[in-house]
């Protein structure tokens, strides 16, 4: 089998590409640019596309016997990508970068070449597996697992996926790394978003999206401050708020809801940020399940708590209603809902597919 091995320059997908290369696969390694100002070091970038992690690819591959090559997706990456968290953050909600680059960069564009030019499937270092029918699991590697940002691909791209890693703990493949005597068994993780070099997402949003002034309000209404921009704000956020009036009952204050239209920022206790509905659309079926009425679990953030649910799904509609058995914290508009299957075996909980959410109460 023809597989293109989509190489971040990290301990994962060098090891992915080594166990395709022994599983006797015919590998070629290719490193995607995002950027056309990609940024020297890691150190500098924080993300996963700098020069050094392009330079580390390439010596993996060169180690490995494999072909290599780069190829830019850096005009899709700014459109699909960084315009749509732009856009995302204007509407007030809260999107995570990564399921996007995911969706529409590292699987949908990458796919699409790789089939054009001859491959029959493209392998990732990420961290999640697929069982015997095709459906995809969760990680062995709880701490580690990516099924929640992988949640977003359509099942026709699933069909020419797999994930070499997922069935094996992080340490052992830094591990099986270092006995391959490869570079990137002991380089870190990547980090925080990887278009934003400084972190600063504040000032990027400011950049990009403009002074947008509007009003801090209590659950009455009552007008607290002015602020600059909504989307200065996510929901569940408690530091930065610099509200000098004390609430009536002295707790701390928590962003509750953001109206983008009006500049509206409304915040309130902790409790207010609790709910039990979630609404959301743009679904991905990657589990036949995943029709009409399912009781089964959400997750709603890469590493946040999964609660069991019943979901209404509406294919005709593209969209579904999830009823919580417990509430959550903090769910904004613009994350991903991704349903599961508990396990029925001794593999991963399956992923049933995933939805935008929308709205909440």
């Amino acid at each position: 089998m023809r597989v293109l091995v989509a190489m971040s320059g990290g301990v994962d997908s060098s090891v992915a590409a080594a166990r395709a290369v022994e599983a006797g696969h015919d590998v070629v390694g290719v490193h995607l640019a995002l950027h056309q100002d990609a940024q020297q070091t890691r150190e500098k970038a924080r993300g996963c596309c700098s020069l050094e992690d392009s330079a580390d690819a390439r010596r993996i591959c060169d180690k490995l016997g494999i072909p290599f090559y780069v190829w830019d997706f850096s005009d899709e990456f700014k459109q699909e990508v960084i315009g749509d968290f732009v856009d995302s953050y204007a509407r007030g909600e809260t999107p995570n970068p990564c399921l996007r680059c995911n969706e529409k960069i590292k699987f949908r564009a990458l796919l699409q070449k790789g089939m054009a030019l001859g491959f029959d499937a493209v392998a990732t270092g990420h961290y999640a597996t697929i069982d015997s029918e095709g459906y995809m699991r969760r990680s062995k590697d709880e701490n580690k697992d990516q099924s929640y940002v992988l949640g977003v691909i359509s099942a026709e791209e699933l069909e020419h996926c797999f994930f070499p890693i997922g069935d094996t703990p992080k340490p052992q493949i830094r591990e099986e790394a270092a006995k391959h005597g490869f570079s990137t068994a002991s380089k870190p993780d990547s980090y925080d978003i990887c278009f934003i070099p400084d972190g600063n997402t504040q000032a990027f949003l400011g950049k990009h999206i403009g002074l947008r002034p509007g009003m801090i309000v209590d659950q009455e209404g009552q007008e607290l401050k002015s602020h600059d921009g909504a989307w200065n704000y996510t929901i569940g956020q408690r530091k930065g708020l610099d509200i000098k009036a004390p609430a009536a009952d002295g707790r701390p204050r928590y962003v509750t809801d953001i109206n983008a239209e009006t500049g509206t920022v409304t915040v309130g206790a902790r409790e207010d940020l609790k709910v039990t509905e979630i609404q959301a659309d743009r679904l991905k079926y990657l589990h036949p399940a995943m029709d009409g009425e399912v009781d089964c679990e959400v997750q709603v953030r890469a590493h946040g708590s999964v609660v069991p649910c019943q979901a209404i799904i509406d294919r005709d509609n593209d969209t579904m209603t999830l009823s919580l058995s417990e509430p959550l914290q903090g769910v904004a508009r613009g994350q991903a809902a991704v349903l599961y299957l508990p396990s029925p075996d001794d593999l991963g909980d399956i992923v049933l597919g995933s939805g935008t959410i929308c709205a909440t109460s």
